[in-house]
């Protein structure tokens, strides 16, 4: 066999060989973790059924809402940086992948030169043109280069997870800081309602002062309603304003109005929120996800730094033609070719390695312990949200009734006023518990559809595909 069919045949068997190499390093094993039987604050045990693997556009009927939703998923800033971090991720996968290739390159150099006449030697001209090919690898026979890629994809995943929890993030904050919107709309129609019923109010005191029928004391406790509406509702349009612009913030907009749907009373309160398995949420929620693949990532790692230990072992080669003159440059003996082969052995590095490896042990170690906060934080949020939507709707049950008696209260009031068995006070704090139960009525209706926002977003819903077409949380 020549030395060409020798040096091809080591080359060839190089790359026979290299896939089947150890792969040093410990290979993944998902962190246990201690699930409960049954999540706390469920009102029934678990089933697979769970309010967080319906889409958003089936959770929020508001047509508007699912509009705003669309928009902010669509122009949202931070959806576009979490966008872009996928991106990056996919090239460093790309580079890293790349690492474990032999990489070959083109090469053509041509000159010449011209030497002066001397008295025993005349001038002369003399030229050079090489084109020719050269490649290197080192070769994975470690698995350092495909542990690298392990942790490069796990990034990736990584990556793709943040993604869709910056999406469930979103749709949960649209939906919170719309129903606060309408829920702001609705205690400024209370108080300007109330405002004309205590300007009428008003006139007709004074009208009962001219008369003689009741004292200027009167007349000054009905004008404290009035202007205690006014100050309401100055106060409640300033609230609406910055919620527009929180609003306009989220959806990628500059500040500005905000379109409106249904009313408070009239959005939809779903009766049963099931929250389903313990391990189901797990796989849901895009946070649990990506802190796994944080693992995986820097357990890859503990395989890159032990491969520091072994030898390095690479092959190089060149070859192409060469000649003086161009039409000489590719006949038979204008050729040339190398091939090397070489490995490279660290011994003494001062710790190095050993403190390389004791490094990605740590960060792994520091992911795992992150995943399984994580995990408890999960389901600390579905229980607070549980809790708070049970909460949430025993206090606006209540509430309801509260606005209903006041109201009752301030009809009985007035009556007595009217027909002299009462002095004003008692109608001003009759109008004064009046306002405030509605007021907190409206703010009770909007708690309990927080609570439900706050459940969803808890159980990982939001990130799925919407029905109605394509948007900006689908994985690349």
């Amino acid at each position: 066999m020549s030395v060409p069919s020798r040096a091809l045949g080591v080359a060839l068997c190089a790359l026979t060989i290299a896939p089947a190499c150890r792969t040093v390093g410990p290979d993944y094993q998902r962190p246990v973790v201690k699930l409960p039987d049954v999540i706390r604050g469920a009102a029934t045990a678990g089933t697979a059924t769970s309010i967080g693997d319906t889409a958003w556009t089936e959770v929020f009927q508001d047509e508007q809402l699912r509009t705003l939703i669309r928009t902010a998923l669509a122009q949202n800033d931070d959806v576009k940086i979490a966008a872009a971090r996928v991106l990056q991720a996919e090239a460093v996968l790309g580079i890293t992948r790349a690492d474990g290739f032999p990489t070959v390159d083109g090469q053509f150099q041509g000159g010449g030169g011209r030497t002066s006449a001397t008295d025993t030697n005349p001038a002369r001209t003399a030229g050079a043109i090489r084109a020719g090919v050269s490649a290197g690898w080192e070769i994975d026979f470690w698995g350092k280069y495909r542990r690298a890629t392990e942790g490069a994809r796990a990034e990736l995943l990584a990556a793709s997870w943040g993604r869709r929890a910056v999406a469930t993030a979103l749709v949960g904050d649209v939906a919170d800081g719309y129903y606060n919107l309408r829920s702001l709309d609705l205690q400024l129609q209370i108080a300007r309602r109330t405002l004309t019923s205590r300007q009428e109010s008003l006139e007709l005191t004074r009208i009962r002062e001219r008369g003689g029928a009741t004292s200027l004391v009167d007349v000054r406790e009905a004008e404290q309603l009035v202007f205690g509406a006014g100050a309401a509702i100055a106060d409640l349009e300033r609230r609406i304003a910055q919620q527009e612009h929180a609003l306009s913030f989220l959806l990628g907009d500059l500040p500005g109005a905000i379109p409106r749907g249904l009313d408070l009373v009239a959005q939809p309160r779903p009766s049963d929120v099931p929250a389903g398995l313990p391990s189901a949420l797990l796989a849901r929620r895009p946070d649990v996800q990506a802190a796994e693949q944080a693992i995986v990532a820097a357990n890859a790692q503990i395989g890159v730094a032990r491969a520091a230990y072994f030898p390095t072992i690479s092959l190089t080669g060149t070859g192409g033609v060469q000649s003086t003159a161009l039409r000489a440059l590719f006949t038979a003996g204008a050729g040339y070719w190398s091939l090397v082969a070489g490995a490279v052995q660290p011994i003494v590095t001062a710790g190095r390695t050993r403190s390389q490896v004791a490094l990605a042990r740590a960060r792994t170690d520091e992911a795992a312990a992150a995943y399984a906060r994580t995990v408890k934080g999960a389901f600390r949020d579905v229980s607070d949200a549980l809790v708070g939507l049970t909460g949430a709707r025993a206090l606006r049950e209540q509430q309801e009734q509260l606005a209903t008696a006041a109201q009752d209260a301030r009809r009985l009031a007035d009556i007595r006023y009217r027909g002299g068995a009462a002095s004003y006070l008692e109608v001003l704090d009759a109008d004064t518990r009046l306002f405030s139960a509605e007021i907190q009525l409206a703010q009770a209706r909007q708690g309990e559809l927080a609570s439900v926002v706050e459940l969803y977003r808890s159980l990982g819903g939001g990130w799925q595909p919407d029905a109605a077409g394509p948007q900006a949380t689908s994985t690349p």
